[in-house]
């Protein structure tokens, strides 16, 4: 019988879509609102990013508001404070995906721990999981706040693995960021990238996700059929390259 896995779930792609917020941009950017949407989200990862690189610490709540205020200046859009408050309170009710629900009750049946791991805080991961009744699934919440940086750098990697007691090759990051199972993988944890549509392409830096999905719901299936074979994983490394 399998050991249980240890799994860590992004949120914002891959259990929520944000480009759904399209929705309630439509009002106020009518024909550009797909746009507008993907802008903002291009911009809410560069923007985390750069906090991380500069050591320049906001919460990702700051890097959201700030990418929103960007991408409406880029697509010469104004959004008066009634409106912009309108959007950004859409963020914390971004739909779950159709596929999200039914995966993590399968891999709960099948005894793994769960936890959402996101650079998102604490509050706001709570709120976009409990509004999508997704909560329950979940054994606990780690974010990258407590770290004061953002995936992927390594320190959020390895202070998930920490947190949760994670054991070498028994804990896995599950996204569908292409650079955030890059750096879970270059941090020393397994990694599941979920592709749904297979129309991404995954970065060529030489390394692979362990497995691509088209559905949240083959993890299940994939960590039952690998009949307790254990993969020779390091434990992520310390800030200074050190095993931890």
């Amino acid at each position: 019988m399998n050991e249980p896995q240890v799994i860590g779930f992004d949120i914002y792609g891959t259990l929520v879509d944000p480009l759904a917020v399209a929705v309630a941009l439509r009002p106020y950017a009518g024909d550009q609102a797909g746009r507008f949407a993907e802008l903002w989200r291009e911009k809410q990862i560069e923007y985390a990013f750069r906090r991380a690189l500069m050591r320049n610490y906001q919460p990702f709540d700051v890097c959201t508001r700030d990418a929103l205020a960007c991408s409406a200046q880029a697509l010469n859009i104004n959004l008066d404070d009634r409106a912009f408050q309108d959007v950004l309170g859409f963020y914390q009710r971004l739909p779950v995906f159709a596929d999200a629900a039914f995966g993590l009750e399968a891999l709960r049946a099948g005894g793994h721990r769960l936890y959402a791991f996101s650079n998102g805080s604490r509050q706001s991961i709570e709120s976009l999981l409990g509004n999508g009744s997704l909560l329950a699934h979940f054994d606990g919440i780690v974010s990258a706040d407590s770290v004061h940086s953002f995936k992927p750098d390594p320190a959020v990697y390895l202070h998930f693995f920490r947190t949760v007691n994670g054991r070498p090759g028994r804990v896995w990051l599950v996204s569908a960021n292409p650079w955030d199972v890059i750096g879970a993988k270059s941090a020393g944890l397994r990694a599941a990238w979920l592709n749904r549509g297979g129309t991404k392409i995954f970065d060529p830096w030489g390394m692979a996700p362990d497995v691509t999905l088209a559905t949240l719901g083959e993890l299940a299936a994939f960590l039952a059929h690998e009949n307790g074979r254990h993969v020779q994983t390091g434990a992520p490394l310390a800030q200074d390259g050190t095993p931890t």
